[in-house]
Formats: structure tokens, C-alpha cells, sequence
């Protein structure tokens, strides 16, 4: 009997599909920090596979119902997952509710023997408005280095990557990181699993300060771009992740050279124009 193929496997919600890190060859429009792992998995180990069944907007529940069980039906090597922080900005959320039901959820998980990073959320400093919600990030992530102890995963503690302090590591929804940012989180990921990578920090020149008009403007367009639309979503109860399916929902033979776009290419597969959300 040949030995199997070593799988990696990305769980999630819009941080591991890869909102922000727009990409018109890929499927959904975007690439993504999970993408350039599994790139740069195959490049170190040709033969890995990967599947990445996160969509954007999806709360812990659904992550739960729509991606648990075909994940632990793969029989991966490597299994990473980021879930709740939609929860946590939903009004109402019951955080022990919440954090009970991550833990059945990475309980699940553990329990295929793969090897399992979890990650804590992170701090966006995005409006005045939505810093009440620190301390329930705060809590939930406590929560999260909790179960990753208690059940033997890995943990990527976003939540303490200064790194992410620069404005420019954030797309202009303020949300989701840019490509910069991906592939910052890439390469952290990448030194966890102790693979070797050339993915380094990009370096700015300091920001250039803004005066009151320009930071009133930025704000203006930022409340019309997207916090309406946002708020609109939620008064009608629907996502930009509705009717979107997984980018990668069955496990593909990642190319050392090329990577998933000439996959992409030689299948023909569609990509979707990058809408957000």
C-alpha cells in the first residue's frame, strides 16, 4: 500500500479564505495567507494537498455544521482553524455559549490525530465605536489559548502581532489584512511548522500623519464604503458569503513551481471577482 499524501486542511471564516488579498486568477477573487502555506508547503515537500473550505461571513456555527465534518472526511496531516470573531462583533452573542461550542469544535478536530493550529483574534483598532468589544476579544481569546492547551493544538497568537499595528497591513474595510498582510501571517505560520520560507515583513517608510481634513475624509468614505453596506447586510440578515462555496472544497496536488494559479490555469477553474465582506 502507497503512503498517503500529507494534507493540509484550512478551516474558517473570511481570515483564511483570504478577504483582502485580491487575486482575479483565483477562486473567489482572493488568495490568501493559507494559499501561500500550502505554495510553500509543496515547494519544501512536493505532494502535499490541500483544501481551504473557509467562507467569508460564516459564524463558529456554521463553520461547525458546513466544514467539520468533511474536514475530519479528508483524514488531514495538517488542519488549521480561525472561527468566532464574526460571533463576537454579532450584538447578543453569548461568549461561554460561544467558547463552549469552540471547544466541542476543536475537540472534533484533535481528535483525527492531525496536527491543529489555532488561532487568537486580533485587536482592530477600526473606530472609537468598537472598542467596547475589547474586552470580549480579550475574553474570547483567553478562551482560545485555553483550549489549544488543553487539547494539545498549536497556537498562532495574532493577537500579539505588533506587526499589525501599521495601518497598511489592513485592507480599506479596516477588517480584513491586505496582501501585505497575508503574507505576513503566512510567514508566521510558516515558522510555527518550522518551514523554511522567504516571506519577510515589508517595510514602510513611516506614514505620512494626516490632518483633520484628510482623516475626515478617510472616515466619510469609509462609513459610505463599507460600514453601511455592513449594517445593511445585517438589518436584512444576509452575508457576502451566502452564496459563495469553498475555494478549495476538495483537496488539490499543490504544483512545487507555479503554484495554485497554474493549477488554476491548466483546470480552467472559475475565480470570482473579490467583493469583500
Amino acid at each position: 500500500m502507497s503512503e498517503r499524501s500529507p494534507l493540509y486542511v484550512a478551516l474558517g471564516d473570511s481570515f483564511t479564505e483570504g478577504v483582502g488579498d485580491a487575486n482575479k486568477h483565483l477562486p473567489n477573487g482572493v488568495r490568501g495567507w493559507a494559499d501561500r502555506v500550502a505554495e510553500r508547503l509543496a515547494k519544501d515537500q512536493p505532494g502535499w494537498e490541500y483544501a481551504n473550505l473557509a467562507v467569508r461571513s460564516k459564524r463558529l456555527r456554521h463553520i461547525a455544521a458546513e466544514q467539520l465534518g468533511p474536514a475530519v472526511a479528508l483524514r488531514p496531516t495538517l488542519i488549521t482553524l480561525y472561527a468566532g470573531g464574526n460571533d463576537i462583533l454579532d450584538a447578543g452573542t453569548s461568549l461561554p455559549h460561544l467558547l463552549g461550542a469552540y471547544e466541542d469544535l476543536v475537540a472534533s478536530l484533535a481528535a483525527t490525530g492531525a496536527r491543529l493550529l489555532l488561532f487568537t483574534g486580533y485587536d482592530v483598532n477600526v473606530s472609537p465605536a468598537l472598542r467596547l468589544l475589547r474586552k470580549r476579544h480579550q475574553l474570547y481569546n483567553d478562551g482560545v489559548r485555553r483550549v489549544a492547551n488543553r487539547y494539545g493544538a498549536e497556537l498562532v497568537d495574532y493577537w500579539g502581532f505588533d506587526a499589525y499595528e501599521d495601518r497598511r497591513m489592513w485592507g480599506p474595510d479596516r477588517l480584513h489584512m491586505s496582501k501585505a498582510g497575508h503574507k505576513y501571517m503566512a510567514a508566521r505560520v510558516l515558522d510555527l511548522l518550522e518551514v523554511q520560507h522567504s516571506v519577510k515583513l515589508k517595510v514602510w517608510e513611516p506614514a505620512a500623519p494626516r490632518t483633520f481634513r484628510e482623516w475626515e475624509t478617510a472616515q466619510r468614505r469609509w462609513i459610505h464604503d463599507w460600514v453601511l453596506p455592513l449594517a445593511g447586510r445585517k438589518i436584512r440578515r444576509v452575508t457576502l458569503g451566502d452564496n459563495l462555496q469553498p475555494r478549495w472544497p476538495t483537496p488539490v496536488v499543490v504544483p512545487p513551481k507555479g503554484g495554485l494559479r497554474r493549477l488554476v490555469k491548466e483546470q480552467g477553474l472559475p475565480a470570482v471577482a473579490d467583493s469583500s465582506g
